[in-house]
């Protein structure tokens, strides 16, 4: 099979918005054995809807589109769609129930242009959308399948997961694939490799393969066997071989996030956490505490942006950032030890840094960052440089802050 995609929406051209669709769907396939052929994004237009799906169609067996299905009138795919398969609009009774519980369990007023969301082609067949008002549509024709989406990404998940998948698997053969991942981070993506390049020559001796997934601060490794099930106790073993080679580096598997692993050993230990920050700003307390139940372990957070708020809350003397600045050894761990003190917690993270894109010097560039974590007994930090880019660099002191506390939660950083 093979499988084309077209996401549509003036927003993902101009970057008002970023196209998350294409790439959860085409990591979603392919760990189902389906690679998607191509990917494109394109305007809302006639034409070049058109154009590119019958350009799709001329070599794909399938095309998934996701976007242009709201109720505005820029918003002209179902129309499209319903012409290119020669059909007509048709109130569509089921949807238009959906659509009407939809605002009444919300207490809002239906406008017309939403009941007009319920007009579907009567050439195709209707997948029903839980989240939202504007139903999915499966056409066929020749052979052939298109499937038009939602571009809302909690409304498309569940439709591919739930309405698509399902379908698709009854039609065509899937490849039987195996897949294990592990997470890794505080290493870079070719140091990584270099470190388990050995192992990667005999993974792939053996017919497997080996997919580096970087992003900001983490490498997902991907192992894939081709060969099903029927291969998955040696991936396993090689994975653990993995895990011996990458040591502390490794710290989850499949799509475990570092808070997700953190809460777990907090939770385990019983024990509780809370964070000072200054150049994340909050970013880290907000990572904590996204995770479902993280109220059994995080306490919470004191934002000290300024000098001021450091001296007033935790009480950082006027010497240490005349001495030192705020970007320093002894101003963050002051500041971890007094929020342990505070906050009455078993850790405490704390950060400081110069997260750009200006404030830099020559001695403390942008992208100088001190993290600290304090507990019953001591403290300890470690300085980290980043780099000039401003949300990045928020981004790897979150990810580093955690970090250090899991390797303490371990046991990894001596007492």
């Amino acid at each position: 099979m093979r499988l084309e995609l077209i996401n549509i929406g003036d927003e993902l051209l101009i970057g008002q918005t970023i196209n998350t669709n294409a790439s959860w769907i085409g990591q979603f396939l392919s760990e189902q054995g389906v690679r998607v052929s191509k990917s494109i994004v394109i305007q809302d237009e006639k034409m070049d809807i058109v154009t590119q799906l019958t350009e799709c169609l001329n070599r794909a067996d399938v095309v998934i589109i996701t976007g242009g299905l709201g109720p505005t009138k820029d918003d002209i795919t179902k129309i499209t769609l319903c012409e290119y398969f020669e059909g007509n609009l048709v109130m569509h009774e089921p949807t238009l129930k959906l659509i009407t519980d939809y605002f009444a369990a919300r207490g809002r007023a239906m406008l017309e242009t939403n009941v007009q969301q319920a007009l579907i082609p009567d050439v195709c067949t209707v997948l029903t959308n839980l989240n939202g008002t504007a139903p999915g549509m499966w056409f066929e024709r020749n052979g052939k399948i298109v499937v038009s989406l939602p571009g809302v990404p909690y409304e498309m998940k569940p439709l591919m997961t739930d309405e698509v998948l399902p379908r698709l698997k009854e039609r065509f053969e899937f490849a039987d694939i195996f897949q294990m991942s592990v997470m890794t981070t505080g290493i870079g993506e070719s140091f990584l490799a270099e470190k388990i390049s050995d192992w990667e020559t005999k993974l792939r001796q053996e017919g497997l393969s080996l997919a580096y997934l970087p992003s900001p601060g983490i490498v997902r490794l991907r192992v894939t066997s081709y060969k099903g099930q029927s291969d998955r106790n040696r991936v396993y073993e090689l994975v653990q071989e993995l895990k011996t080679i990458i040591g502390d580096y490794y710290y989850g598997e499949e799509h475990d996030s570092l808070a997700q692993v953190v809460g777990k050993l907090l939770m385990a230990q019983k024990s509780t956490v809370g964070t000072v920050e200054s150049c994340t700003s909050g970013a880290l307390a907000a990572e904590i505490s996204k995770i479902p139940g993280a109220s059994a372990y995080f306490e919470g957070s004191i934002t000290t942006y300024s000098n001021a708020l450091k001296k007033r809350f935790v009480h950082v003397p006027e010497e240490v950032f005349s001495q030192h600045g705020a970007v320093s050894k002894e101003c963050v761990e002051i500041m971890a030890a007094e929020g342990l003190k505070t906050l009455q917690v078993d850790y405490c993270i704390a950060t400081s840094g110069i997260a750009g894109p200006d404030g830099g010097t020559i001695d403390k560039p942008v992208g100088t960052i001190w993290v600290a974590v304090a507990f019953n007994g001591g403290v300890f930090s470690k300085q980290f440089s980043f780099g000039g880019n401003r949300e990045r660099n928020i981004q790897m002191t979150v990810l580093a802050g955690l970090n250090l506390l899991r390797l303490k939660l371990l046991n990894r950083i001596p007492a």
